[in-house]
């Protein structure tokens, strides 16, 4: 089954995750996928920029527990720990990257949506991390929320109580840009992707680079210590039960 769709038009190439079966949710294969996609399309000189999103549902419900479930906890570490790397990855290409959010941005979803350069989202997309509701904190990409929102509305979107749309997403700083309607994300996120295609691009991976420090900072570092947390947090009761409703082995 292809979990990845590629397109180009006009410099930009558009990565369409295609899980809707999984509610496009990220397993390893999925993560290897990005990692390839990503380094190809970043040394193409064609390319300009890159758009990531989902087919219906939505844009990403986060890691995939089903799929967790056939390992251990360690093996569950393991694999937030490569998302992780995925999506610090982004900070690092030359190219931009735009995600066009729509549907549900959740969990490990949310923050790889956040860790893009630029975020589009619809009107009413639903965006929500639930991780400390179901017993742990999220493994990984925290600095990328921190970056955008600040350290204390940073930890009350991590507490995550309450899901909230696009309007409310982009007028936190969640999203840079609100698209009109809901099936115009596609549209205006490759109208911003064609902006940046137009620029000079050698000028554009400059401005990246020079951002990058200040954008992702210590987010490796940041990560390794959420993933301790994690792994903690993973033995008290509420986290437990979640765990065990999936089928992982504790």
């Amino acid at each position: 089954m292809v979990e990845l769709k590629t397109a180009m038009s006009a410099g930009v190439a558009t990565l369409t995750v295609s899980r809707p079966e999984r509610r496009n949710a990220i397993g390893a294969e999925l993560v290897e996928a990005l990692l390839s996609a990503f380094a190809s399309l970043d040394s193409d000189p064609e390319v300009h920029a890159i758009i990531l999103t989902g087919v219906a549902p939505g844009f990403c419900a986060g890691s995939d527990l089903k799929e967790l479930a056939t390992t251990d906890l360690s093996g569950m570490r393991a694999h937030e720990a490569r998302t992780a790397a995925l999506a610090r990855s982004i900070a690092l290409l030359d190219k931009p990257v735009i995600a066009a959010v729509s549907g549900f941005a959740l969990g490990g979803g949310f923050v790889l949506a956040v860790s893009c350069d630029i975020v589009v989202t619809a009107p009413t997309t639903r965006w929500h991390l639930p991780e400390v509701t179901i017993g742990w904190i999220p493994p990984w990409g925290l600095n990328a929320l921190v970056a955008r929102v600040g350290p204390v509305a940073a930890r009350r979107l991590t507490w995550g109580a309450a899901p909230f749309d696009g309007r409310e997403a982009h007028r936190i700083g969640i999203a840079d840009y609100l698209a009109s309607t809901d099936d115009s994300v596609l549209d205006a996120a490759f109208d911003r992707a064609k902006q940046l295609a137009a620029l000079p691009s050698a000028a554009v991976s400059s401005t990246k680079q020079f951002f990058a420090p200040l954008v992702s900072g210590s987010a490796e570092a940041e990560d390794a210590w959420a993933n301790r947390l994690f792994a903690s947090d993973c033995t008290n009761p509420v986290a437990q039960a979640t765990l065990k409703r999936f089928g992982v082995r504790t």
